[in-house]
């Protein structure tokens, strides 16, 4: 099977970037509302639809959804190729569509989508919200889950730029979790029905990125819904998408998270399950903060009069302006970055610092600065 023209064939050209709110979809909902698959199913604190979309007759359902965090957006695009997908009329569409019953809600909180927060508008963390249900979308996913009882959860978010697979150097791209369902953090079959799933999706995966794929920390915390869905019996699936070089509208993530939802329906409708799948799960390298979006290397810093040769990092943050993100870098780190990655470095080789406001770099500010060697840094960037 041919994924990388796969996705081509399907992927969903109306959505791309990082902003992708409600009014970026409801258009593809309308398109897809043929015989009342579409559902309002609540509303938001803001009195936004909450839409559900249900897709195929098999006799196992899998429920999906996607931007419980506001901000994470990667696998929302994912959705909606896997979505084409299915509506392909292809071999591969019918087998799934004949093995599974989908029910997906694309965007749980449409008023974080909206404002560009991890939060509602409540300023909630919907994903610490699985047990006392005060926001009506927690309550929404919640009462979803009950009625349709899935027997596959599929929780799928974004990672931040910081998250590298182990100390490989390598940025994690994709990372999976199947979520603990108790403190001791035990396999039981619901649990390994999980883990046999991404055991099947990262061997596959590996042809297509190589150790760029994590896994994610298993600490249990029953407030998580995946935890707590996990709890319940239902075997439960963490998607992280994360960073890919140079991809910071995740549009390249975007297609390896497609592939990873082939991976798994496939898996499962052939039950294909990956012999020795908890050694291979747990083969898995963890992720862990490793990166910076920028470091730079030997560079000559004059504090009062002494000078002294150092290292710093600067971190983008993700900011909403005008309706559009905008990716603006700030000096995050100064000092020792041994056994961090930079996604771009840069080596001074001893040029000497110097910016408009100290000729020092301040935790912070604007990574706007300038070498004695004639280097310029906009934005953390060279300008060229």
């Amino acid at each position: 099977m041919n994924l990388e023209a796969l996705f081509s064939q399907n992927k969903e050209k109306s959505i791309t970037g990082r902003y992708i709110t409600l009014e970026s979809i409801e258009p593809l909902l309308k398109q897809l509302n043929r015989n009342n698959e579409v559902q309002i199913i609540g509303k938001s604190v803001l009195e936004k639809p909450i839409y559900s979309y249900e897709s195929g007759k098999g006799k196992t359902k899998i429920f999906l959804w996607s931007q419980m965090h506001g901000n994470e957006s990667t696998t929302t695009k994912a959705l909606f190729d896997f979505i084409n997908l299915l509506n392909s009329g292809s071999e591969l569409a019918k087998q799934l569509l004949n093995a599974f019953t989908f029910l997906s809600i694309p965007m749980l909180n449409p008023d974080g989508a909206a404002l560009y927060t991890r939060e509602n508008a409540n300023k909630v963390d919907l994903n610490r919200d699985s047990q006392d249900l005060t926001q009506p979308e927690s309550r929404i996913l919640r009462q979803a889950f009950e009625v349709f009882k899935p027997e596959y959860c599929f929780n799928l978010h974004d990672q931040r730029t910081i998250f590298g697979v182990s100390d490989t150097g390598k940025p994690a791209t994709m990372s999976f979790l199947a979520p603990s369902y108790n403190e001791a953090r035990e396999i039981n079959d619901s649990r390994l029905k999980a883990i046999n799933v991404i055991a099947a999706i990262n061997d596959g995966l590996q042809s297509y990125m190589p150790n760029q794929v994590g896994r994610f920390d298993d600490s249990f915390n029953i407030n998580c819904i995946g935890d707590t869905f996990q709890y319940l019996g239902v075997p439960t699936i963490l998607f992280e998408a994360g960073h890919y070089q140079n991809d910071y509208e995740r549009e390249v993530t975007r297609k390896h998270a497609f592939m990873a939802f082939v991976f798994a329906f496939t898996t499962i409708s052939e039950n294909d399950i990956v012999i020795n799948g908890i050694d291979k799960y747990m083969n898995i390298p963890q992720n862990k903060v490793v990166f910076y979006d920028f470091i730079y290397k030997n560079i000559r810093i004059n504090y009062d009069g002494i000078e002294k040769i150092t290292n710093f990092a600067a971190q983008y943050k993700e900011e909403l302006i005008d309706n559009q993100i905008c990716f603006n870098a700030y000096f995050s780190q100064i000092g020792d970055l041994e056994n961090y990655f930079g996604h771009t470095e840069y080596d001074a080789q001893g040029a000497l610092y110097k910016d408009e406001i100290n000729n020092i770099p301040i935790l912070n500010q604007k990574a706007d600065f300038y070498l004695t060697n004639n280097v310029e840094f906009v934005n953390g960037m060279i300008k060229m």
